[in-house]
C-alpha cells in the first residue's frame, strides 16, 4: 500500500472522529500546527523518519512539542506510533487539512518555495487556483531551500512542479539519455 493511501485513511478517520466529537476546529488547529512545525524543523523531520530512534522516544518528543493538542490528535500520534507509521504524521496532517477544507467547500493550495511568498504573489496564486479549480482556496506556504527557486504547487491530487531543482534534474536526465 502506498504511503499516501495510508495517510488518507488516517486523515479520514481523524475527520470522522472530529465530526462525531464536534471538534473539527480544534483538530484543524492541531493539524496546521503539525504541518507548520514539521515543515520548519529539519531536526524533527529527521527524528520522525529515523529507524534508529526508538518509538517511545519519538512519542515523548511529539507529546512535548504538541502538548496542547486535542485528545484525537494524541490518539492519532499513538496510533501512528503503534502501527510504526509515525513517519506519515506530516502527510496525514496535510491530508486532514485538505479533507477538512473540502467539507467547508474550500480548498488548500500547498505552495513550496525557496523563499517566503510575498502578499502580491500569494494573491496571484489564489486567483489562478480559484480559476482552475472553481474553489475558494487558502494558501499554505512551505519553505524548502532544496528546490533552489521557482515553486511546487499542490491542490488536492494535482501537483505542478516549476522548481529549478526539478528542471535541472530533467536536464541532467536528458543529457544522460542522449549520451
Amino acid at each position: 500500500m502506498s504511503e499516501s493511501r495510508a495517510a488518507i485513511r488516517y486523515a479520514k478517520a481523524t475527520i470522522d472522529l472530529a465530526q462525531e466529537n464536534k471538534a473539527l476546529e480544534a483538530l484543524e488547529k492541531d493539524m496546521r500546527s503539525i504541518v507548520q512545525t514539521i515543515s520548519e524543523s529539519a531536526a524533527l523531520t529527521d527524528v520522525l523518519q529515523s529507524p534508529v530512534i526508538k518509538s517511545s522516544d519519538k512519542k515523548n518528543i511529539l507529546f512535548e512539542v504538541f502538548k496542547e493538542s486535542h485528545q484525537i490528535t494524541v490518539g492519532l500520534i499513538n496510533a501512528l506510533i503503534d502501527n510504526k507509521r509515525i513517519g506519515l504524521l506530516y502527510e496525514v496532517a496535510q491530508k486532514h487539512l485538505i479533507l477538512n477544507e473540502d467539507l467547508k467547500g474550500r480548498g488548500v493550495a500547498f505552495v513550496t518555495t525557496a523563499v517566503p511568498l510575498t502578499n502580491d504573489l500569494e494573491k496571484k496564486i489564489l486567483q489562478k487556483v480559484a480559476e482552475l479549480t472553481g474553489k475558494k482556496v487558502e494558501v499554505q506556504n512551505t519553505i524548502d531551500e532544496k528546490i533552489l527557486g521557482g515553486f511546487i504547487l499542490r491542490v488536492g491530487d494535482l501537483q505542478y512542479d516549476a522548481s529549478i531543482a526539478s528542471k535541472l534534474s530533467n536536464l541532467k536526465r536528458e543529457f544522460t539519455n542522449s549520451i
